[in-house]
């Protein structure tokens, strides 16, 4: 059985819809998985007593991204840091350390080489309107501790006293080891010397002889008269 021309045309113009269909469900996929700057975000957030602003990246294509945060004063702007983050689709988050203060607000910047993002998280961050580190009480001045007393000698022990008649009684006095004159007996046991009787001679005879004089002068006076 031969094919007709008409036959031939409409089965070409039916591959050509299903190749076309085809292509616009591809691109369509490409698309919603490509990666653009509605997949960030950035919030202000407070790591203990340190503030901090974190972006999360929820791109399930894996593009490598560029993220520079920036804050915003008076009309300009002070660069807080710059990181690269590659996202996933649970979403992979990065962490710029800043002290911030309250009601301050940050630009978020991302750009990728691929799909061509180069633009700002929209509406950035606003910090809240407290801020994480909170003022500490000052601690009372703290006074030094009291010197502990120093430990207390021990009393000697009480000594016996004396009794009344130990007390009541001289000692005796030293022997008087002293050499008694040679010769000579010891004075305080006879109270005399063995020379004792020669001097009462000789006393007796100067005695004498006085009287003599004494008489011999009163006979002298009495012849001269």
């Amino acid at each position: 059985m031969s094919v007709t021309p008409r036959i031939s045309a409409r089965a070409a113009r039916f591959a050509g819809v299903a190749a076309a269909a085809t292509a616009l469900t591809l691109g369509v996929a490409g698309t919603a998985s490509a990666c653009n700057i509605s997949e960030f975000s950035a919030e202000a957030v407070c790591d203990g007593d340190q503030g901090v602003i974190t972006v999360k990246d929820v791109d399930s294509s894996g593009t490598l991204a560029t993220v520079t945060v920036f804050l915003q004063t008076d009309g300009a702007e002070k660069l807080v840091g710059t990181q690269t983050v590659k996202g996933t689709r649970e979403g992979a988050t990065i962490t710029f350390k800043e002290n911030w203060q309250p009601n301050a607000k940050y630009r978020v910047h991302v750009k990728t080489d691929a799909y061509n993002v180069d633009d700002d998280i929209k509406g950035g961050v606003t910090t809240p309107a407290t801020a994480c580190a909170t003022e500490k009480p000052t601690p009372p001045a703290s006074t030094p501790p009291a010197s502990s007393p120093a430990p207390s000698t021990p009393a000697e022990s009480a000594k016996p006293s004396p009794s009344t008649s130990e007390s009541a009684t001289p000692a005796a006095p030293a022997p008087d080891n002293s050499a008694s004159p040679a010769g000579g007996s010891d004075l305080a046991e006879t109270g005399a010397s063995s020379n004792t009787g020669l001097f009462a001679g000789i006393a007796a005879a100067l005695v004498v002889a006085g009287g003599g004089v004494v008489f011999a002068l009163r006979k002298r006076g009495a012849a001269q008269r």
